[in-house]
């Protein structure tokens, strides 16, 4: 599993507002504290969520491994508070333990892995919040990614515990799962 990439031709997808049906921008944002230096979106495409994540933060950091993404990003919603920053999850060009939070919305089965879970882990500060939301294994595949390509919640949960995270809170929901985990 994981290390699918999404195809940059459906792009347009990715801006459709029926996205929040699956993740708000307050459940998004809710675990965020307000006035956070820095966080990451990590797989922020076209930067949909990215531009949320502006009222928690003074600053943003859209991680995307597709140039054509940023590309689009730009494009579309440029904001001189936001560095893109083309990069393969498991190679972040990222300083150690210097983002509050990262918010990964339906890409977490495209990065996650070991190795992109310990470099998340090495760039969050200490008691900083990770929110993930993605397609769930249990889902019926209507939308998203194929079922197989997916991880459950308790797969997500081991993972992400494995890398050094604890888990502050965990839903299933019909198509996805929310999962919020802090650094230990």
């Amino acid at each position: 599993m994981g290390f699918h990439v999404f195809d940059a031709d459906l792009a347009e997808n990715l801006d459709d507002p029926s996205r929040y049906r699956y993740c708000s921008v307050e459940e998004l944002t809710a675990p965020l504290q307000g006035g956070m230096g820095q966080v990451m979106d990590l797989g922020s495409g076209t930067g949909f969520y990215t531009e949320a994540l502006r009222d928690v933060a003074e600053r943003v950091l859209a991680v995307d491994i597709q140039p054509a993404m940023h590309r689009l990003h730009d494009e579309r919603r440029p904001d001189p508070g936001v560095r893109l920053l083309t990069a393969a999850a498991a190679a972040l060009p990222i300083a150690d333990g210097t983002v509050d939070a990262a918010v990964s919305t339906a890409t977490f089965h495209e990065f996650a892995g070991v190795d992109a879970l310990e470099e998340l882990a090495r760039v969050i500060v200490p008691g900083g919040t990770v929110v993930t939301v993605d397609w769930s294994a249990t889902g019926a595949g209507a939308r998203g990614p194929p079922v197989d390509e997916r991880f459950s919640l308790g797969a997500a949960m081991m993972q992400l515990e494995a890398a050094g995270f604890t888990t502050v809170s965990a839903e299933e929901r019909t198509e996805t799962f929310r999962l919020v985990s802090h650094l230990a």
